[in-house]
């Protein structure tokens, strides 16, 4: 039974990866409410190294459409604010001197549809690779039964990693399931 373990457990570390990216990229696809987490692919310049924003400033969100950003230095302004406008957030920051503040505009059913289609794809690719886990799993156990394990143990093993495929895919289909209707909840 060790055996089996050698090529299931690792095909369930992959598959729990996959839904642990998925849920990271998700959060930071804007769907209309302030949300600190599409800031967290936004990098800035910090004495010579590049540094999340969260890194260097104090990121709030006071109210369902603000996010503020107050950075710990005087300096920092003009970096981040550069960093923002740079980035594909398509968003502008407004600087006060004090706080940047970042207003988030109500999405326009276009763009809702952009953002459930951008999700869409990015959940079918944790899905792929969910089956590459257990296709690279079976392809092992198919090898060991070459090598002297028992089929009906092999058998057993299979039928194990299909109900853990399985699971993970309902994982997959619920974040995606959920992010679509925080996109298009108006």
């Amino acid at each position: 039974m060790n055996d089996v373990n050698h090529y299931l457990n690792p095909a369930e570390e992959k598959m729990e990866l996959a839904v642990a990216y998925l849920e990271e990229t998700l959060a930071r696809i804007r769907a209309g409410k302030a949300n600190p987490k599409i800031l967290d692919g936004i990098r800035v310049d910090y004495y010579g190294s590049l540094a999340p924003i969260s890194n260097v400033a104090n990121v709030a969100v006071p109210d369902a459409r603000t996010i503020t950003i107050t950075p710990w230095e005087k300096s920092m302004f003009k970096v981040i604010e550069k960093a923002i406008i740079d980035s594909d957030l398509g968003i502008m920051p407004e600087n006060n001197g004090e706080i940047i503040r970042i207003s988030i505009p109500p999405l326009t059913e276009e763009r809702r549809k952009s953002l459930v289609k951008q999700s869409k794809n990015e959940a079918e690719q944790a899905k792929i690779s969910v089956r590459n886990a257990r296709r690279e799993a079976i392809d092992g156990l198919k090898k060991a039964v070459k090598d002297g394990m028992a089929e009906d143990v092999e058998k057993d093993a299979e039928d194990k990693l299909q109900k853990t495929h399985d699971r993970y895919m309902k994982k997959i289909d619920d974040l995606f399931a959920s992010k679509e209707k925080e996109i298009l909840t108006v």
